[in-house]
């Protein structure tokens, strides 16, 4: 299992791989965002208020998906830490 942290600007990311997932999970005092994508990495990312919740929404991007977890935090895509095993996500 290939996994890694970051923290910037009170945003710890969270990136895990599950048997079936890629997930990169953000939280920012008590707000909570998810990315996820299949475990071979070449499916649409789907942006979740958590990990385990329903998806909101699919995007082809890497960038459109921070766009939409980072207003799920209240914070500007710039601020979000990418832990460097989730650099690669989306198409």
């Amino acid at each position: 299992m290939t996994d890694g942290t970051a923290e910037a600007n009170g945003i710890t990311a969270r990136y895990t791989e599950t048997e079936t997932e890629r997930v990169l999970a953000f939280e920012s005092g008590g707000a909570t965002a998810a990315i996820a994508q299949n475990r071979e990495g070449y499916a649409m990312l789907k942006v979740r208020p958590t990990v385990e919740s329903d998806e909101l929404e699919r995007y082809y991007g890497f960038d459109m998906a921070l766009d939409h977890a980072a207003e799920l935090l209240g914070m500007s895509p710039n601020d979000l830490p990418v832990p460097d095993p989730a650099a690669d996500m989306g198409m």
